[in-house]
């Protein structure tokens, strides 16, 4: 293993795994020695909610850990990670309307998800040409049997963490620069405990109000906020089984900057 030095642009939500229990997948950007971004990079599997807490990196950190190309995973941006290598460096912060996070993203930016395909990559950074519309659907409420069995297998020596599954799916209708329309799923972390959060503190009485109104708050941030006071932009994977199946990720939302505030600078 070589150890790198990785902006952590975002984590998905866990999912069960019949190998590894639980797992998350994050994206980062490889930096080099004066931490100009080289390339994507999928960090596959950890078991994110296991590492010690001082290893238990934030979003947008630059770590410095041990990783090598996963071998049993076809796509390139895919690399295991030594857990015990992992150590948190710093924060990038949102100062100067993001200048510093776009810096390490935005020149790896890609045209469209054809384009994505077409240099045979499977994760990347887009922005939408036209987004036209947020939409939220109704999901299983539980995890199916051989997830639940997974979840229920006792382990002496490692406490169980709870995972719930969240009943809805969110996501956004777009077409890209190529013309392109997709419908794409989020599976951002971020994005579900923002739904967790406004539910847990939710004043209304039953719990399915107490949806209804986490809901609401998650469509204010991703329709009303995010669609007309942000410059969004798609961080997307595909999918290991489905080559061709891509989700959104993570989503990249530095502010709109003005003409005013561009002759400021």
């Amino acid at each position: 293993m070589e150890r790198q030095k990785i902006l952590i642009a975002t984590k998905t939500y866990p999912s069960i795994s019949t190998k590894y229990r639980e797992t998350v997948c994050t994206a980062g950007v490889i930096l080099d020695d004066e931490e100009k971004p080289l390339k994507w990079v999928r960090i596959y599997p950890i078991r994110f909610r296991q590492l010690d807490f001082d290893r238990r990196y934030p979003r947008w950190s630059i770590i410095s850990a041990k990783i090598e190309r996963y071998d049993k995973d076809y796509r390139l941006e895919s690399f295991r990670i030594d857990d015990e290598s992992i150590e948190v460096v710093k924060k990038i912060d949102t100062s100067n309307n993001w200048s510093e996070r776009k810096k390490l993203v935005l020149p790896l930016e890609f045209r469209s998800i054809r384009d994505i395909q077409n240099q045979d990559k499977s994760l990347g950074i887009i922005k939408p040409r036209t987004i036209k519309k947020y939409f939220c659907e109704k999901d299983t409420r539980e995890w199916s049997p051989q997830q639940q069995g997974v979840i229920d297998q006792l382990d002496l020596f490692e406490p169980t963490i709870e995972l719930e599954k969240i009943p809805y799916k969110f996501g956004y209708n777009f077409i890209d620069e190529d013309g392109d329309e997709h419908r794409y799923s989020i599976s951002d972390w971020e994005i579900k405990e923002l739904y967790r959060k406004c539910r847990d503190k939710s004043q209304s009485l039953t719990p399915l109000a107490k949806e209804h109104d986490a809901l609401e708050k998650v469509r204010q941030k991703l329709e009303v906020e995010f669609l007309g006071n942000k410059d969004l932009y798609f961080i997307v994977g595909n999918l290991k089984q489905y080559k061709k199946t891509f989700m959104i990720i993570g989503l990249f939302y530095p502010p709109i900057v003005s003409h005013t505030q561009l002759t400021l600078f």
